[in-house]
């Protein structure tokens, strides 16, 4: 199980607890909770390190296409040189010079396409996943806040 479910059984381990009557807490195992964010948060590393690893192969990737498409462009023109001796042939020459450049440019823009969207996805994922995290974590500091506020209320009706 990866940080992101980890994180997705925590909050559902929240949203299910039994709630406290009269308040807005509710009541979890605290160990059980503690394990499973302690556990997504040892995976959080390596979830960023995936990411990461992806992002260097969608880099590598359009790397190779552009080398690919120089080496494309390279054998195209050297191809037309060939051929520009042969005057018969010199505007198939060119034709396919043309058809393999655009080949070449077509192949590379989509295949940095699909490496970009499959990276946006990845992101989005963890961003709602972190996104969700933070609302757990400001509701649990509304919480502690607020029964701190009891606290006092309770301590000065005792005074009295």
């Amino acid at each position: 199980m990866d940080s992101v479910e980890k994180l997705a059984s925590a909050i559902s381990m929240i949203e299910e607890a039994r709630g406290v009557p009269l308040s807005a807490s509710c009541v979890v195992h605290r160990g059980e909770m503690l394990e499973l964010l302690d556990e997504a948060r040892a995976g959080l590393p390596v979830d960023l390190d995936s990411a990461q690893k992806v992002i260097s192969a969608r880099d590598a990737i359009i790397e190779e296409g552009r080398l690919s498409a120089e080496q494309m462009i390279t054998m195209a023109r050297e191809d037309v040189a060939r051929m520009v001796e042969q005057a018969s042939i010199v505007q198939l020459a060119r034709d396919e010079a043309r058809r393999i450049l655009d080949e070449a440019r077509e192949q590379g823009l989509q295949e940095k396409a699909e490496v970009e969207e499959y990276i946006d996805g990845r992101l989005a994922t963890l961003e709602v996943i972190l996104n969700k995290t933070q609302d757990a974590v400001a509701r649990g500091r509304e919480r502690l806040g607020g029964a701190g506020d009891k606290d006092e209320l309770a301590q000065l009706s005792d005074e009295k």
